[in-house]
């Protein structure tokens, strides 16, 4: 069996031909532009690949009610030529399969559950901390959405009193990504995550940020594992910081067994960066599985 991939975000464009078993066959990066200029490329790469079915998780916000009218566009994206892209009519009109669609963090946290170290828990959050801050979250093996779907990186959070700027999102001054994103880190401190690793002030900071995120993640969600993936958190000096924050924000308000060993409740992402493909492989069994 052959199941197509496309992990589109908002840099590249990631597609893929895996297995059933989540391994990946082959895989190719395309630069995102335009729409115009992008998803005849993606057809390209898909059209001769033989594949039983195509799993997409996309950047967003993206509509992914099946009932919707625009169920598929990428709605009111920063990035302006992809507003009101309908980016799964377009793949549908080329490529005669079924499709499963998701956002980007759920298709990593769908991964993570089908193949990775949140396989048979009925609860999980994965985080992406990097350009910008996603959230996934999954309930009984299958990724939330509600009205849209979750944007945990927008939850409103106390800043850090040795931050008296603010955050740099423009919609939110006192959000979690613009507090604590990859370009927010380099605004802050001017420079890049990957050369501020001896800074212990930066990542006493960072950790702030998360730790505080995760505590309401937490008591709202009651996740039994959550996992963190993304360019900032490839700083794992992160880790041990942010689980100790964790604790001490907690308060001794819960005592569950996940939260008394934290190095195995806080984790890493566990799929050597391919979560979200094999997210999307997930996505295109199911797919063909409900055709």
């Amino acid at each position: 069996m052959r199941i197509g991939a496309l992990e589109a975000g908002g840099t590249k464009m990631v597609c893929a031909v895996g297995r059933e078993d989540g391994s990946i066959l082959e895989q190719i990066s395309i630069p995102t532009t335009t729409p115009a200029e992008t998803i005849p490329k993606i057809i390209e790469y898909f059209k001769d690949k033989e594949i039983e079915a195509l799993g997409v998780a996309a950047f967003g916000p993206v509509d992914v009610n099946p009932q919707s009218e625009t169920y598929g566009y990428i709605l009111d994206t920063p990035k302006i030529p992809w507003r009101q892209a309908n980016l799964l009519g377009e793949l549908k009109k080329a490529l005669p399969v079924p499709m499963g669609l998701d956002t980007d963090v759920n298709g990593s946290c769908l991964g993570e559950m089908t193949y990775g170290c949140a396989k048979g828990l009925d609860s999980v959050i994965y985080l992406t901390i990097g350009t910008g801050i996603g959230v996934g979250v999954g309930i009984n093996g299958r990724p939330v959405h509600g009205m849209l779907h979750p944007e945990g990186g927008h939850i409103l959070l106390t800043r850090h009193e040795d931050d008296p700027e603010g955050g740099i999102c423009p919609y939110h001054k006192n959000c979690f990504e613009g507090f604590a994103c990859g370009p927010s880190i380099e605004a802050r401190w001017g420079k890049k995550a990957v050369e501020l690793k001896d800074r212990k002030e930066v990542w006493e900071m960072e950790s702030f940020y998360i730790a505080q995120a995760l505590v309401d993640y937490i008591m709202i969600l009651s996740p039994r594992k959550i996992i963190l993936g993304g360019g900032v958190m490839h700083q794992e000096q992160l880790f041990p910081l942010i689980r100790e924050k964790v604790k001490e924000m907690i308060g001794g308000y819960l005592n569950t067994k996940e939260l008394a060993d934290m190095d195995s409740y806080i984790v890493p992402a566990s799929l050597h960066d391919d979560q979200g493909i094999m997210g999307c492989i997930k996505l295109g069994l199911d797919a063909l599985n409900q055709s």
